[in-house]
């Protein structure tokens, strides 16, 4: 058998962890830290095929990549990701490549760094972050970035004198409403004006000043005034997918059966991560948590065995970092209820779930993870609640 992996972006060497990118825009870790080599961390056996993919035909259990080879599979697992539609938000593009401009994404390896060096520049003034009106991955992270920087500022000394704004597209600070109260008890206690259902439509770099319409009343805007913007871009579907017959939904993402992750219509085709349709988080907590049941599914299925072996039940956690020392560790399932792996209330603030983010995750995805010894956990979380965890 021959395990291919294909990349649909550009050709690329590096592999990034992306839930470090958060904490590298507040000054916690290096880039460096989220980096290795992509050779480093492909499966033994794997033949890397470093091209992009620009067809996928369904019908034939073909794909074609950009230098036009052809490629048939038997089976074929996608997992493309989800596109960063930075330039969809005029002004944003010209902002971030701008060195001065406080404009600012922790989305992108090549934008992070601007973050924390916009936190350390501003002196006075407003801190503005944004939510998009689309899908993104780890719906956390932009609230991440707000509380981080707010806390950066109080450590500095300079909190008096910057005004932080939270806008969101959302119609609450949090899906899970489990953590949502308590997101929003945090926020108002530290004096973070947050504004639902408000959409970022347009950077202004030259006047400094940051164009959001009312998702309710899109007649609506508010201009705010910004001496730093951390922006988070829409986000989409890879297009690629669009060129298979009947592979996506209606809104472009990859139509799977949320318990199997098996396609609904091509069923040699399995689907993982934020570029299917399943209706919960797009958080590295989640494709773990599907990995397992993949891997169990897609081998009884080769083995001829066509009853699924394994259903996926929506887990996912977003570790809300707070601060410098704090995390409120959101686990929940499809149904938004809390799915907790720690015998304490992870509603709460805690220090112990903060080193959890920051040093303890990593090394799970590096060396456990990426080696297919790690797919969440349901174990650890059985045996923490003796034997009563779902």
């Amino acid at each position: 058998m021959q395990i291919f992996d294909l990349r649909w972006r550009q050709q690329k060497k590096e592999h990034y962890y992306q839930p470090m990118l958060t904490l590298i825009g507040g000054g916690i870790k290096k880039l460096d830290d989220a980096k290795r080599q992509m050779k480093d961390v492909l499966p033994k056996g794997a033949i890397w095929v470093n091209d992009r993919v620009v067809y996928i035909e369904p019908g034939t259990n073909t794909v074609r990549t950009e230098n036009g080879t052809e490629i048939s599979y038997e089976y074929l697992v996608i997992a493309l990701g989800i596109d960063m539609n930075f330039n969809k938000i005029p002004g944003l593009v010209e902002g971030l490549e701008e060195n001065n401009s406080q404009v600012c994404s922790n989305y992108s390896p090549k934008y992070v760094n601007k973050t924390f060096k916009s936190l350390q520049k501003i002196k006075k003034g407003q801190a503005v972050f944004s939510f998009p009106n689309t899908p993104v991955k780890c719906a956390g992270a932009p609230l991440k970035a707000c509380l981080i920087s707010e806390d950066y500022f109080r450590k500095e000394n300079k909190r008096d004198n910057i005004k932080v704004i939270y806008r969101t597209s959302l119609p609450t600070i949090f899906s899970a409403k489990h953590y949502a109260s308590k997101l929003l008890e945090l926020c108002e206690q530290r004096d973070i004006d947050v504004g639902l259902k408000k959409e970022l439509v347009k950077v202004k770099t030259l006047s400094k000043e940051a164009i959001f319409r009312n998702i309710e009343r899109p007649a609506e805007t508010e201009t705010i005034k910004y001496a730093m913007l951390h922006v988070t871009p829409p986000m989409s579907a890879p297009n690629v997918l669009k060129t298979g017959l009947k592979l996506v939904d209606s809104n472009g993402f990859l139509n799977v059966n949320k318990a199997t992750l098996q396609h609904i219509e091509y069923k040699n085709i399995y689907g993982i991560g934020d570029c299917t349709n399943l209706p919960t988080s797009k958080t590295a907590a989640a494709v773990a948590a599907q990995s397992g049941v993949l891997f169990e599914n897609l081998l009884a299925d080769m083995k001829g065995d066509k009853t699924p072996k394994a259903t996926y039940d929506g887990y996912t956690s977003c570790p809300l970092v707070t601060g410098y020392q704090n995390c409120i560790m959101a686990e929940f399932d499809y149904n938004l209820q809390p799915l907790e792996t720690f015998p304490i209330d992870q509603r709460n603030e805690h220090r112990s779930m903060y080193f959890m983010k920051k040093d303890i995750m990593p090394l799970l995805y590096w060396h456990a993870m990426l080696k297919g010894y790690w797919s969440g956990p349901k174990m650890v979380r059985k045996i923490l609640h003796f034997g009563t965890g779902k």
